[in-house]
């Protein structure tokens, strides 16, 4: 019977298509290397010899590690196939985590009690320490919860160790939410800024990983094995990719590339470790067939690299005309070094100083900030032992005060005016300014009227980093938008000020430290410190958006400044220093990359490299503008220039004869929201289609939209306060159909264009002509449930409408007026209850409604409603009365901060909620979570205001700009897989904005068709794509006999096998085991 079952089995997986993509993946281990006799030892134990797989983790549901642990059972069975496993089917075995939310100690007591009766059989327990369930928002809180976690893994194996025998404990971090901040378990207070708790994120998950490894040391069980009992840590994390690193593959490579790396590390490491290909399978070999522990498994070299550190880190200084001007100048144009009383700087890491002084081999000594030693802000001891740029200037003026000493953050004393914050944005920049201003003012040694000034600004590194995680946020505009905000603040604040904003470095180059493995950098770090960098291929068109990026950052710095909007008054001006704009990376006799130049984390900088920093500002700043240095060439030794008797001063647009190009043109005056529409394939299916997982925007004949007052339309085109309580619900985003597109954009509209015949969009405001538009101003998630009634009563009545044949598109957007109004009925407007409320809905439409697909737009961000603001009665009083729990609190207080959290909540709910199954079983329903507001920004105009454009007279409902900016989030959103989506806003004017469907995909995507495609009978030479990113090369271990069988072979003769008899199908299970690709038995999102 158990053949019986295995060969419908492998049918069953191969009819339904639920195969691993052999494009990506492929099984080629011809041989299993069986024992000769069962193991005696737990160093001598194969793959083939484990006969239970289990886990123990610190989370009760991950879908991924669900994804990850299934496809690894399904792995292991073709070694062992009788293993059991948590996902045995039927499920004969069960692991406590999946079950339960119980502790790491209370896991293992359940799994030993379930496996007190396979005692005689060998077991492999994956141990899992998920990353996302301890908090990492200050370094004291984030080294606490290492502690506190190493108490509680330590207890829960020693406890594991008294119970079971013949069993092999593999413990690995697991970091699955590493790119963000916040996640379901843990919310940083606003006062956090997400870049310094990332850096603080990151040493505790290498803190941990450390810890474990010193545990497992210490305890000597653990390390020399008993003879049917070990623990083994896994080298590294597993880590998942940030998706657009890569963006042209799906979401179940990056699930096979875990997978990978786990396998990979549950196995005996080969005597060679040849060079993989992108994602391929190792097998156990000859020589070393066993699972590994620490005692068959060869000593790997200390990942630390003993390094010299920099003897001398001084400079001499060469100028012999120290003195500064006869009088003090009235000109920042005639402004000499010797002229500067204060020195200032904001940036990020590189100017906190992060690491700079730490021991080449103390990686968690990259958190300590040495700014004392920053290269434009550090004051320690002098020049002739550390070169910064005050220190240089001190031998000019000695009394020049600012700079930073010693090590700590940018709120401590010693800090003075260095308040660059370690894993800064240029969006925490305007805060920098502010900050330095303030402590500026109220410094009794400066004079703040009379002083001279030199501020240095060096940012961008880490927006590079994260750019392709959001890029709008990332977007060249909104990074020179937070640098005008912050000049223009300076500007305005600051006199006697002159500037020096320092280019982005070109980034880049940086990633060679992480190619060379012989260098021993700890890439997966660096992996989560700056993903959108490290992690993407050579000559991919992830790598070529970044080199775009990173260019047109630096030339953005030079047109803003070159307007001219600095230089209205003779005691301010920003000079923009582009030594950085190149860079040359210093490298060994050898030719490998110099690591002496780099903290221990092979990111930062070092000492070696501040020197050279600093050397190329000053000389950068003795440069006319015109003829500046624009490459640092880490290589050759950069010697300090001086000013001379014709040119004494630091050098200004004005003193070099530089004359600017001027600002450009004034765009011609936008005169409606229209769009262009530029698809061609705009035919339906033929015949029309059964599944919704095959339908074409051409197929939709009915249009419907439930929700609140943005789909109500309300005050979308009021002209004056008397206007605000109309219903435009012909411009509504998701359901209006006034005009045509050309001059309205919304989703109906650009609908029209597949079908003409569309029915059920709204026009103009009287409520006769509101189509299926059931929304209703005001309406909560709990009033969802009505509409829904509503709805389905006007679909029956309406003789346009085949209930029961016509296609219809369903739009729900809610849960604004629940956050609104939940500091009054806190009870009731929990993130659970909403999502119960959603349930009932979705739970009515999926009973009742045929053929329906509907979309649910992602709870709105919120708080950065707060920001809309105009002085008049409109916006200064309605927008409380509308939103009080989100208008009324001041920014950054305990009440703003529980709405923040319970905004996250309702996302995290919404999405749990979408991404179950309850809602897959029938042919004809789907529901898909649009998640464009997940993260919410406004544009801002002039100095720092936010565009209100954007919204109505009273600051509150969308204007008819919004709503089609919406229309087209939604739409695009629509075109994009399951997992891939676009999870912001992008309110940036721009008629071309919508997306068509590709020829490759004429479908909206839906959780079920956003799966890879069923693999051809026969590889292809090249993969269709609509990405110009390079198809993974499917490389590895080269089989003995490579597996040249289709994979329609093996399934074709399971079939043969259960008619031919027992004899047979024993035949035939045995060819599949050595040719069939690997089946996946399911896969979550």
């Amino acid at each position: 019977m158990a053949l019986i079952r295995r060969g419908l089995y492998l049918v069953l997986v191969s009819v339904l298509g639920l195969i691993w993509n052999t494009a990506v993946i492929a099984f080629p281990c011809d041989k299993m290397f069986t024992s000769p006799s069962p193991p005696a030892t737990v160093d001598r134990v194969r793959p083939s010899d484990v006969s239970v797989l289990s886990s123990v983790s610190l989370d009760s549901h991950s879908p991924e590690l669900s994804s990850v642990l299934s496809k690894l059972q399904e792995l292991m069975s073709l070694f062992s196939p009788s293993l059991l496993g948590p996902f045995s089917d039927p499920p004969s075995f069960l692991s406590p985590p999946l079950l339960s939310e119980s502790s790491l100690m209370e896991q293992a007591e359940e799994l030993s009690r379930q496996l007190q009766d396979k005692q005689d059989s060998w077991k492999l327990v994956l141990f899992f320490i998920q990353m996302d369930q301890l908090c990492a928002c200050e370094q004291e809180q984030a080294l606490s919860a290492v502690d506190e976690t190493i108490r509680k893994v330590d207890e829960a194996l020693q406890f594991l160790q008294s119970q079971l025998k013949k069993t092999i404990v593999s413990v690995a971090l697991w970091d699955e939410e590493q790119v963000s901040l916040q996640n379901r378990n843990c919310f940083c207070s606003g006062s956090v800024r997400e870049g310094e708790a990332r850096l603080v994120r990151a040493m505790q998950t290498f803190a941990l990983q450390k810890s474990l490894g010193e545990l497992l040391e210490r305890k000597s069980w653990f390390q020399k094995s008993t003879e049917d009992f070990t623990v083994v840590l896994q080298d590294s994390p597993l880590m998942r990719e940030t998706p657009a690193s890569s963006p042209s593959y799906t979401d179940s490579y990056y699930t096979d590339k875990l997978l990978v790396q786990m396998w990979i590390q549950v196995l005996q490491p080969p005597v060679d470790e040849a060079k993989q290909g992108d994602i391929a399978l190792p097998c156990p070999s000859e020589l070393r067939p066993f699972l590994r522990t620490s005692s068959n498994s060869y000593l790997k070299e200390n990942n630390d690299m003993l390094l010299l550190i920099e003897p001398v880190s001084g400079t001499e200084m060469p100028c012999v005309d120290l003195n500064p001007s006869p009088s003090i100048p009235n000109s920042v144009h005639e402004l000499r070094p010797g002229d500067v009383k204060v020195v200032a700087a904001m940036g990020d890491s590189l100017t906190a100083g992060n690491g700079v002084g730490s021991n080449p081999n103390n990686l968690l000594d990259v958190l300590t900030q040495y700014r004392g030693l920053s290269w434009s802000i550090g004051g320690d001891d002098n020049l002739t032992s550390v070169t910064t740029l005050p220190n240089i200037l001190k031998h000019f003026n000695p009394n020049v005060t600012g700079f930073s000493l010693g090590t700590g953050k940018q709120t401590s004393p010693q800090a003075a005016l260095n308040q660059a914050v370690g894993g800064a944005t240029s969006q925490s920049l305007l805060t920098q300014a502010q900050a330095l201003v303030k402590r500026m003012k109220n410094d009794s040694k400066i004079n703040f009227a009379e002083d001279w000034k030199v501020i240095t600004i060096f940012i961008g590194g880490n927006d590079l980093c994260d750019f392709c995680k959001n890029s709008l946020l990332y977007s060249v505009e909104t990074y020179i938008k937070n640098v005008r905000e912050t000049l223009d603040y300076l500007h305005k604040e600051v006199p006697r000020a002159m500037v020096n904003l320092v280019e982005p470095l070109h980034i880049t180059p940086l990633r060679e430290m992480h190619l060379d493995t012989s260098l021993k950098c700890p890439t997966w770090l660096v992996n989560i410190l700056c993903p959108c960098v490290i992690m993407p291929k050579d000559n991919s068109a992830a790598m070529q958006q970044l080199e775009t990026l990173n260019r047109n950052y630096q030339t953005a710095l030079h047109e803003l400044v070159e307007t001219g909007r600095y230089d209205t008054h003779s005691n301010f001006t920003v000079v923009v220093q582009p030594f950085f704009r190149e860079i040359v990376v210093p490298r060994l006799p050898d030719g490998r990359p110099d690591r002496s130049y780099f903290s221990p984390d092979c990111f930062h900088l070092s000492q070696k490299a501040h020197k050279l920093m600093a050397r190329s500002l000053w000389n950068n700043m003795l440069e006319p503008l015109g003829n500046k240095t624009s490459k640092q060439d880490f290589m050759t030794e950069i010697k300090l220039n001086c000013p001379t008797k014709t040119s004494p001063y630091i050098r200004t647009y004005n003193n070099s004869d530089y004359i600017y190009p001027g600002p450009p043109p004034t765009p011609s005056p936008i005169t409606n929201w229209g769009s262009d529409f530029s698809c061609v394939d705009l035919a339906p299916s033929n015949p029309v289609p059964t599944s919704v997982h095959k339908l074409r925007p051409a197929d939709i004949k009915v249009v419907a939209a439930l929700g609140d007052s943005a789909t109500a339309g309300v005050a979308a085109k009021a002209n004056n306060l008397f206007e605000l309580s109309k219903q435009y619900r012909g411009v509504s985003w998701s359901i209006g159909g006034d005009a045509s597109l050309e001059t309205v954009t919304t989703l109906p509209n650009i609908l029209k264009k597949f079908n003409p015949k569309l029915v059920g969009f709204s026009v103009g405001q009287l409520a006769f002509r509101k189509g299926f538009n059931m929304a209703e101003p005001g309406a909560r998630s709990l009033d969802i449930q009505t509409q829904v009634e509503a709805l389905i009563k006007a679909l029956k009545n309406n003789k346009e409408v085949n209930f029961e044949q016509d296609w219809k598109l369903v739009t729900i957007y809610v849960g604004e007026m629940d956050l609104c109004n939940y500091c009054f009925d806190q009870y009731n407007l929990t993130a659970k209850q909403f999502s119960k409320n959603l349930q009932k809905s979705l739970d009515m439409l999926h009973q009742s409604v045929p053929r329906v697909l509907v979309n649910v737009a992602q709870v709105l961000q919120i708080d950065p409603l707060k920001t809309v603001q105009r002085n008049t009665i409109g916006c200064s009083l309605l927008q409380r009365t509308h939103c009080p729990c989100v208008v009324n609190p001041s920014t950054n207080s305990p009440e703003i901060e529980v709405i923040k959290r319970i905004n996250h909540e309702y996302q995290v709910e919404l999405e749990f909620l979408l991404s179950s199954d309850q809602y897959d079983g029938k042919e004809d329903f789907a529901v898909v979570l649009q998640p464009f507001l997940h993260n919410y920004f406004l544009p801002y105009i002039g100095e720092g205001e936010v565009d209100t454009s954007f919204y109505s007279l009273d600051c509150f409902h969308l204007s008819e700009r919004a709503q089609a900016e919406m229309a087209i989030a939604l739409w695009n959103n629509m075109l994009e897989p399951v997992g891939r989506k676009t999870a912001f806003n992008n309110y940036t004017y721009d008629r071309s904005k919508i997306h068509c469907p590709s020829q490759t995909h004429p479908f909206i995507f839906t959780k079920m068709n956003s799966l890879p495609e069923l693999p051809a009978t026969t590889p292809p030479a090249t993969t269709p794509t609509v990405s110009t990113a390079p198809t993974p090369p499917v490389t590895g271990h080269e089989p003995l006999c490579p597996p040249n069988v289709p994979v329609w072979v093996p399934v074709l003769a399971a079939v043969g096998s259960l008619l031919a008899g027992f004899a047979v199908a024993w035949v035939v299970c045995s060819c599949i085991k050595k040719n069939r690709s690997v089946n996946m038995k399911g896969t979550s999102f």
